[in-house]
């Protein structure tokens, strides 16, 4: 075999279909934490700069605690899709070589199919999961677009605003449930940590990487579809070629069979002539 059909084989074998979902998950997952992890930094940056929230100094559970939980589960999640989307790229591999060398040395075990049923129940969960996440992810975004959608208003209408109506523009942490109901972190208009927040780059910065954060989610979301449907068509695939297999089998098995009965009578013949 020469080198340039050496290497049509070897590209023909490659689970092209399961490539590009993992190549879309690790983008997506990547996309995910990596602006995630930023933007629940950069919250924690606003909050103590401008809304003047102290962490907690006794073990409670507050936004501060909570954000450093987030943390956590965004270094979990990254680790563990990284060695998902490896055991995906395997399991495709694996199922791409059992159909083409299906009459080869490589057999279609009962096992292999066991594992690829419970490829596809497993991505059916993480893909669940994965629209939750991005419907939990989309509730800073949207507090983020209301608070700087108001900055931005507020530079286009400056000095047109009485003090009054600008005492009256607040933002109550309250509402978005991130401090107790007992707390009172209002930050006003007529506030100069108000303007200066809206001048920094924190806010821009910080509402764009939860977009992001939330673009890498969806991806994550498509990917795992796309997951879902190659694995279901490479369990069709393997099904029929179990049954195939099994008529192999069976017509190898009866060609013997005929075959032992045809040398028996001829020895029996042969015995019976002499």
């Amino acid at each position: 075999m020469g080198c340039s059909e050496c290497c049509l084989k070897c590209l023909s074998g490659i689970p092209y279909a399961s490539l590009i979902a993992t190549i879309l998950l690790y983008a997506g997952v990547a996309l995910f934490c990596g602006c995630g992890h930023e933007a629940l930094s950069g919250t924690v940056t606003i909050l103590q700069t401008y809304f003047d929230v102290v962490r907690s100094p006794v073990d409670a559970l507050d936004v501060f605690t909570m954000i450093d939980i987030f943390k956590y589960v965004i270094y979990g999640v990254a680790a563990a899709f990284f060695v998902y989307g490896i055991l995906l790229m395997v399991e495709g591999f694996f199922t791409t070589g059992a159909i083409r060398d299906l009459y080869g040395d490589f057999k279609i075990t009962t096992c292999g199919r066991c594992v690829s049923a419970w490829f596809i129940m497993l991505t059916y969960i993480f893909m669940l999961a994965w629209l939750g996440v991005t419907a939990f992810t989309s509730l800073p975004v949207f507090m983020y677009f209301n608070i700087w959608n108001t900055c931005q208003n507020m530079t286009l209408l400056e000095g047109s605003l009485s003090s009054a109506n600008s005492a009256n523009l607040c933002f109550d942490l309250r509402q978005y449930g991130i401090v107790s109901i007992g707390e009172e972190k209002r930050l006003c208009a007529d506030n100069e940590n108000f303007k200066k927040m809206c001048e920094s780059n924190e806010l821009d910065l910080t509402f764009h990487l939860f977009v992001c954060a939330l673009a890498g989610a969806g991806a994550a979301v498509i990917a795992m579809v796309h997951y879902l449907m190659v694995l279901s068509a490479n369990w069709a695939y393997v099904k029929d070629a179990c049954r195939m297999q099994k008529y192999e089998d069976i017509k190898s098995k009866e060609e013997q069979e005929l075959h032992d009965i045809h040398s028996t009578r001829s020895k029996e013949r042969l015995n019976a002539y002499t």
